[in-house]
C-alpha cells in the first residue's frame, strides 16, 4: 500500500523562470535553479487505498411465525417507503393458534385457583404454634408441602400460558419495511410454507455506504476510529465525499509476508466535496469585472476584483468540477480513500526540492534582496510528497531556491500555470483546494 499526502493549499508562487546564476552569493548552488516565495497554506497529510463500496445498513426482514406465505407484494431492487407492507402469510392458522392459547391461558388459570384452594383447606384443619410446630389437625403436615409445591407448579404454569398468549399477539403475520430503502434480495413466494425466523427480504438503505481498505503496517498506528477521511469513486473522479473511520480490525492480513490491517470507513454524507479549480487573474486596469464582451464557460467564476486578459480563454481542464447528472453511488464501485492523519492549517510552505539535509540541521538556499544567496537554517514539520511545513528559519514573502529539475508548480490535479506569466491556479474547497 502507499501512502499519498495530499496538498491543501492557497500557495501561488512567484513567476518562475530558469536563469544563470551570475551573480555572487555566499553559498553556491546549481549553475540553474528556479525560485519559490514562502507563502502561507494549508497542509495535510493522508493515507491512501483502494477498496470496494459496500452498503452500511443491510437488514434482513424475517417472519415472527411459523406458516404459509399468502403474498409478497415486492421484487428484488424494488424501492420501498417507511412502513409499506412486504409480505404476509395466511392468517387462518395463527387464528387457531391465537384460540389455542387463550383456551391454555384459561385452564391454567383455573389449575392455579383449584391448587389454592386445596391448599387453604388444608391449612384450615390444623393449627401452628409460635416455634412452627403443628399441634392439631387431620391433615398430614407432608400433604401440606405438597399442597404447596402444587400451588408454585400451577402457579408457573399460568405464568408460561400467559407469556406464550402475549408471544402470539405481539407477532405479526407480516412484514413491514421499517425504514425507506431498496430491496436487494426476496427469499420466499406466496405458498411456501416457513418456519418462525425465515428471512423474507433483504433491505437496503441506498444512502449509507462504507468501503473497506488494507493499511499496512507501518501506518496502520496512525489510524484512530472517528478519524477524517475522503471517498473518491473511480468512476466519477474529482468528486470527493467525506467519510470517518468506524472500524479497525484487530487482526493482521499477511498476503506473501506482507502485513496489513482492513480498516473500514462509512460515508457521512452524499454531498459532493468538490475538488475542480478556478482562477485567479491580476488586475490589468483596476476595474473590477471582466472586459466587456467577455463570457466565461458555463460554471467559471471570475473573482470579483480580478479582470482576465481580453478575449482570453481559460486553458483546458481549468474550470470546476461539475457533479454529472448521473451521479449515484452503487454497491462495488471502485473507490479511493484517503485517511487524514495529520495537518496543518495557515503555515509556511516551500517546495519538498528546496531544502537539504546535512546531518542533524535542515538548509535551505534563501535569495536576498541584494541577489546574493545564503545558506539558512530551518525547523521543519509535516511533510507531503511536494511542500515542507517550515516552523521556524523563514518568513513569509522570503525567496527560495530550487535546483533546475525540481518540480515546484502544483501538478495536473491541483491546478497549472498560465502559458505566459507564471500564475498558479490553485484549487476549490475540498481535496486539493484551499480551506
Amino acid at each position: 500500500m502507499r501512502v499519498l499526502k495530499t496538498i491543501v493549499i492557497t500557495l501561488v508562487l512567484c513567476s518562475i523562470s530558469i536563469v544563470s546564476l551570475s551573480c555572487a552569493s555566499e553559498s553556491e548552488p546549481a549553475a540553474e535553479y528556479q525560485l519559490a516565495t514562502v507563502q502561507l497554506g494549508n497542509l495535510t497529510v493522508d493515507i491512501t487505498s483502494s477498496g470496494n463500496l459496500a452498503l452500511s445498513v443491510v437488514e434482513d426482514l424475517a417472519f415472527e411465525m411459523s406458516g404459509t406465505v399468502e403474498e409478497v407484494m415486492v421484487d428484488e431492487g424494488e424501492s420501498v417507503e417507511e412502513g409499506q407492507l412486504l409480505a404476509k402469510l395466511d392468517t387462518s392458522e395463527w387464528e387457531k393458534e391465537l384460540v389455542t392459547l387463550e383456551l391454555n391461558l384459561l385452564q391454567a388459570e383455573i389449575n392455579l385457583e383449584n391448587a389454592e384452594l386445596s391448599l387453604e383447606k388444608a391449612e384450615e384443619n390444623t393449627s401452628t404454634t409460635i416455634t412452627g410446630d403443628i399441634t392439631a389437625g387431620t391433615t398430614d403436615p407432608n400433604e401440606i408441602e405438597i399442597l404447596e409445591l402444587q400451588v408454585k407448579l400451577a402457579e408457573a404454569r399460568y405464568e408460561d400460558a400467559k407469556k406464550a398468549l402475549e408471544e402470539a399477539l405481539d407477532a405479526s403475520p407480516e412484514i413491514t419495511a421499517p425504514f425507506t430503502g431498496f430491496i436487494t434480495m426476496v427469499n420466499v413466494s406466496g405458498g411456501d410454507e416457513v418456519k418462525k425466523g425465515t428471512v423474507a427480504v433483504q433491505l437496503a438503505d441506498p444512502n449509507k455506504f462504507e468501503a473497506d481498505i488494507l493499511v499496512s503496517e507501518m501506518d496502520i498506528p496512525q489510524v484512530q476510529l472517528g478519524q477524517a477521511a475522503t471517498v473518491e469513486a473511480d468512476a466519477f473522479s474529482g468528486i470527493s465525499l467525506s467519510a470517518a473511520v468506524t472500524h479497525i480490525s484487530p487482526t493482521a492480513v499477511i498476503q506473501q509476508g506482507v502485513v496489513n490491517y482492513t480498516v473500514k470507513v462509512e460515508i457521512q454524507s452524499l454531498e459532493p466535496i468538490m475538488t475542480g479549480r478556478t482562477t485567479n487573474w491580476p488586475s490589468t486596469d483596476g476595474s473590477q469585472g471582466p472586459p466587456e464582451g467577455f463570457e466565461p464557460p458555463e460554471g467559471f467564476e471570475i473573482p470579483e476584483g480580478f479582470t482576465p486578459p481580453e478575449g482570453f480563454t481559460p486553458p483546458e481542464g481549468q474550470l470546476p468540477t461539475m457533479v454529472p447528472e448521473d451521479f449515484q453511488l452503487r454497491e462495488g464501485l471502485t473507490v479511493t480513500v484517503s485517511i487524514i492523519v495529520d495537518e496543518s492549517n495557515d503555515v509556511l510552505l516551500v517546495p519538498n526540492g528546496a531544502i537539504t539535509t546535512q546531518g542533524w540541521q535542515t538548509y535551505v538556499q534563501v535569495m536576498l534582496a541584494d541577489g546574493t544567496i545564503e545558506d539558512r537554517v530551518i525547523t521543519t514539520g509535516i511533510s507531503d510528497w511536494q511542500y515542507t511545513e517550515v516552523t521556524d528559519g523563514l518568513s513569509e514573502g522570503e525567496q527560495v531556491v530550487v535546483p533546475q529539475g525540481t518540480a515546484t508548480t502544483t501538478t495536473t490535479g491541483q491546478g497549472g500555470n498560465f502559458p505566459d506569466g507564471g500564475i498558479i491556479i490553485p484549487s476549490m474547497g475540498g481535496i486539493g483546494g484551499p480551506q
